[in-house]
């Protein structure tokens, strides 16, 4: 089997999925723009050859890349990126070399488009934010008389909360208009809850091969734009109505042999049209891993090894390895540079030095949303991972 993965050196932890498939017996081939001596020695072992671009922002230079593999090692069976930001690129060269595995070209857009998504959701009789397209300020204060503010403005192709707005009246929509971008927005009405995924690995027939869920306690919206504290926790398991509506949801976009991360909002009061306060409701699809280390929380989490089940998928289109190994709360606390905390990291370190699992920094290219001092640790309950946060965010 010859797998093409995209971009193998970004993040740094996806090595682990090329590892994991040449530990399959995939024929593994990378093509990034990183020089070859800047790759990790894991990831050079992992490769079978790597083909180096000057940017993955060129379409052609990527294609000539896929041809020369394919000219050189025959039929290419799979190409993949597990990035949100190369998807659209991964479909058009799955289109262009007729690479059946994965999704094309005609299929990306109901997993960029926020308004299409809503027609999935509905398919899967899951409750979604009233929307409208951005087209004129006049159809917009319209629609705010509908829902009432605040609303949330967004990209309708954008990834996490980047250029994601609350507006909260009709002076911040008319200067909102003032400076549109131009591509498409989404209008839609603000949802009070916190954020809840289904994270998970699915085969060739859409069955969930794995499955987890992580909370975020702030919004991610706040995140970026208020810089609120960062951080979330994975649940030791995953709840059942969260579980039901992913596994409707996944069956309604026809997703298979997949990553996937599906945000729902956990309404925490009642929201006329949508649900009563603890209902859920649906936010955004996406079809790869969660960003940053997530997929490393998963497997603190869980005691599990989401690469190998995702090569596992890959290679066999089932998980041959079984995991037998505590499940524990696991919680990110990412703090950034230019805030002084009260405790530096050597407390942190000296304090929960039993729970932390990983303490690194997050790429430059994260940071705006992700913090950039990065703290992972695992607790036996929610009381603890209350009592991390605050010591990690309090600031002096």
């Amino acid at each position: 089997m010859n797998f093409i993965f995209i971009s193998p050196n970004f993040p740094e932890t996806y090595r682990f999925f090329c590892m994991r498939l040449r530990e399959n017996g995939v024929n593994v081939l990378g093509i990034g723009d990183a020089l070859y001596n800047e790759l990790h020695p894991e990831l050079t072992n992992a490769l079978t050859e790597y083909y180096r671009v000057t940017s993955l922002e060129n379409y052609d230079e990527v294609y000539r890349a896929v041809a020369y593999f394919a000219y050189r090692y025959g039929k290419i069976d799979w190409l993949e990126s597990n990035n949100e930001y190369w998807l659209e690129q991964d479909a058009a060269l799955r289109t262009d070399f007729n690479i059946t595995s994965g999704l094309k070209s005609d299929e990306i857009q109901k997993y960029k488009s926020k308004i299409l998504m809503k027609q999935y959701y509905q398919k899967a009789g899951v409750p979604a934010a009233r929307y409208l397209p951005v087209t004129t300020l006049e159809a917009a204060l319209a629609f705010t008389q509908e829902v009432g503010y605040p609303v949330v403005v967004k990209p309708d192709n954008g990834v996490g909360a980047l250029a994601t707005y609350k507006l909260t009246n009709d002076e911040e929509l008319a200067l909102f208009f003032e400076q549109l971008p131009d591509t498409l927005y989404v209008m839609e009405e603000y949802v009070p809850g916190r954020v809840t995924t289904f994270d998970g690995i699915c085969d060739r027939d859409g069955n969930v091969l794995f499955a987890s869920s992580h909370i975020s306690v702030n919004s991610i919206m706040d995140m970026v734009n208020e810089k609120v504290p960062t951080y979330y926790y994975v649940d030791k398991e995953v709840p059942e109505d969260v579980r039901s509506a992913g596994e409707r949801t996944l069956r309604a976009f026809g997703a298979s042999s997949r990553f996937f991360h599906l945000e729902f909002f956990r309404l925490t009061e009642d929201k006329p049209g949508l649900g009563n306060a603890g209902d859920i409701v649906a936010l955004e699809v996406n079809m790869r891993p969660a960003g940053g280390f997530t997929p490393d929380m998963l497997n603190f989490a869980g005691s599990v090894d989401v690469y190998q089940i995702w090569a596992d998928m890959i290679a066999y289109n089932e998980c041959r390895h079984t995991y037998h190994g505590p499940r524990q709360y696991c919680i990110y606390c990412g703090r950034r540079d230019e805030f002084t905390y009260i405790h530096n990291g050597l407390s942190i370190r000296q304090t929960y030095a039993d729970a932390l699992r990983l303490v690194t920094r997050m790429p430059d290219a994260l940071a705006g949303t992700m913090g950039n001092q990065v703290y992972i640790a695992c607790f036996d309950d929610l009381s603890q991972v209350e009592a991390f946060a605050r010591f990690c965010f309090e600031e002096a």
